[in-house]
């Protein structure tokens, strides 16, 4: 029976334990994949604690790589024997073979291989809706300044590559110089250390005192308050993740300094549709294949060693993506 990573209660690392599943035939709608990786994100994190809470016994992860074995009835764009890659609801990633929803399971284009689609799926199409979907009252036109938190880690850095190819000035915030210096090689236009620097007077000073148009911040807890400082008029702050835990309740009146907007984005409303997947998987296998955003894995662990890199992600040891190889 294929191999899996499963929890049968919330906590730290250790909850991860390798068991053996069986895998069954895929019914209407439904697929069965046979990975040959899978990514790791900050998601699985959020279920492994429980921040996000998921039936248990609970397999974890929400990306990954492999081929098609068999397609349930119904399914019209996959057929056994494709490469296929996706980020999808529910979890169920971390495994050898799985039976899931097609919904979210795309056909992998022969340009990138399964390690790359594996990587790049959730992390990616997040990217596309920040950048595409998610975006201030009046837009984003070349030359804007946008600000991005975490611009070293996997979503970073094809934000700071799209942004680019965007024609957008992308200004990264990261934990470290080195972490900084891998955000403008990957196209930021600026990079603040946040660990030496106040990043509210860094933006301000760069945009010459205006501020941003749109902050995308994954962080949560520790940089929201400031997040907002770092808007002009009308500005636009964009939520997507809680890297330093949940952003405390507040009151909307902190909004009316400067009639701002905020959001709170989630991948999987974007994603609700086989047609906007396909869509929105289309424009990042494009960019990808055209070279303009180049998938950085610099970490790979093989399965059995899932708690280690939990552990790594955790304390922000981590750089581009990072996958579990199969």
């Amino acid at each position: 029976m294929p191999r899996a990573i499963q929890i049968t209660a919330y906590g730290g690392p250790e909850v991860m334990k390798i068991v053996d599943l069986p895998v069954g035939d895929p019914g209407p709608g439904e697929i069965r994949i046979r990975h040959k990786a899978c990514g790791l994100n900050f998601i699985d994190v959020y279920q492994r604690t429980g921040l996000y809470q998921n039936p248990l016994p609970l397999t974890l992860g929400m990306e990954g790589a492999g081929i098609v074995e068999a397609v349930g009835e119904g399914v019209a764009h996959l057929k056994a024997g494709d490469r296929a890659a996706y980020a999808s609801h529910p979890p169920g990633s971390y495994c050898e073979a799985r039976v899931m929803p097609a919904k979210n399971v795309v056909k992998l284009p022969d340009a990138i291989d399964f390690e790359t689609g594996a990587a790049m799926m959730l992390k990616g199409l997040t990217v596309q809706y920040l950048l595409r979907r998610t975006l201030p009252m009046e837009g984003l036109e070349k030359g804007d300044h946008v600000l991005f938190h975490a611009a070293a880690g996997g979503v970073g850095l094809i934000a700071c590559q799209w942004a680019k190819a965007l024609g957008l000035q992308l200004i990264g915030t990261a934990g470290s110089a080195a972490k900084c210096q891998l955000a403008l090689e990957h196209g930021a236009a600026h990079a603040i250390d946040y660990s030496k620097e106040d990043f509210v007077a860094r933006v301000k000073e760069i945009t010459g005192g205006k501020g941003v148009k749109v902050v995308y911040d994954s962080v949560g807890k520790d940089t929201f308050d400031k997040s907002l400082e770092c808007l002009r008029p009308f500005g636009l702050m964009a939520s997507f993740g809680n890297a330093s835990g949940p952003v405390p309740p507040f009151a909307p009146a902190v909004l009316a300094k400067n009639s701002l907007y905020l959001t709170r984005q989630t991948l999987f409303t974007h994603i609700a549709t086989r047609e906007r997947t396909q869509q929105m998987a289309d424009e990042l296998f494009a960019v990808v294949t055209s070279g303009a955003v180049k998938i950085r894995i610099d970490q790979r662990f093989p399965l059995a060693e899932v708690a280690q890199a939990h552990r790594s992600l955790e304390s922000r040891k981590t750089t581009g993506c990072t996958i579990l190889t199969l």
